[in-house]
């Protein structure tokens, strides 16, 4: 991909003279429930002529099921979630459009895993999880795993902002057990370059300095395989 400079002149954003220096094809925006990932992920898009996918949950009916009875509408969303994220990824990266740069998504396909094994009972988890390996086979690697951190209560608030009703009932030890299962996956993953960024103190939706932040972190440098955490 080639160094690109942009200029932003629209009211409410910034000018500035922006390079990429670091060579991704394909970058993962990740994050636990309203920590920004997707709204981060539809700017990067559309202001760098990136392809965009975007995890597909508001048609899944199992959604707001689960979010009043998890023991009882797991494994069905579970598994829905699987067979949808591998269905839009492998449709999306093979008919990849070649005028743009590069590709950005807010969810990765090992998300499945990692929220199975939180609801998921050990034989159900188990059955899955054989599922997952065959698929897992098959979906591509990304350069670059963006993981945006924030506190719980940050979290709380954003959720509670954005108001969508089958999300009021999670709890904070749901966003907690869900925060610890993308630590202990970064920790078991020794081939992917993760970057875990702290955003709490940045509103990079609402605060252009803060958004490019945001940019010169990911972009301005190539990270080597493991985990490197930056607090701004």
């Amino acid at each position: 991909m080639q160094n690109r400079k942009k200029n932003f002149n629209r009211e409410g954003f910034f000018e500035m003279d922006f390079k990429i220096k670091s060579k991704v094809n394909y970058i993962v925006i990740e994050g636990n429930i309203g920590a920004g990932k997707t709204s981060l992920s539809n700017k990067i898009s559309k202001d760098f002529n990136a392809n965009l996918i975007l995890e597909k949950f508001a048609d899944n009916p199992f959604l707001p099921k689960f979010y009043k009875d998890q023991e009882k509408y797991a494994f069905q969303l579970e598994t829905s979630f699987l067979i949808d994220r591998y269905e839009q990824l492998k449709k999306q990266i093979q008919t990849l459009d070649l005028f743009t740069d590069f590709i950005v998504s807010d969810y990765y396909f090992s998300k499945s895993l990692l929220f199975a094994k939180h609801t998921l009972k050990d034989d159900e988890f188990n059955l899955y999880r054989k599922v997952f390996d065959v698929i897992y086979k098959n979906v591509p690697r990304p350069d670059l795993y963006v993981y945006l951190h924030l506190p719980i209560k940050n979290l709380i608030l954003n959720i509670r902002k954005r108001g969508r009703s089958y999300e009021q009932s999670i709890t904070k030890e749901y966003l907690k057990n869900v925060q610890n299962s993308y630590f202990s996956y970064f920790k078991e993953q020794k081939d992917f370059s993760f970057l875990i960024i702290n955003t709490k103190n940045l509103d990079f939706v609402n605060k252009s300095e803060d958004y490019k932040t945001i940019l010169e972190i990911i972009f301005d440098t190539k990270y080597k395989k493991g985990i490197t955490t930056i607090t701004p």
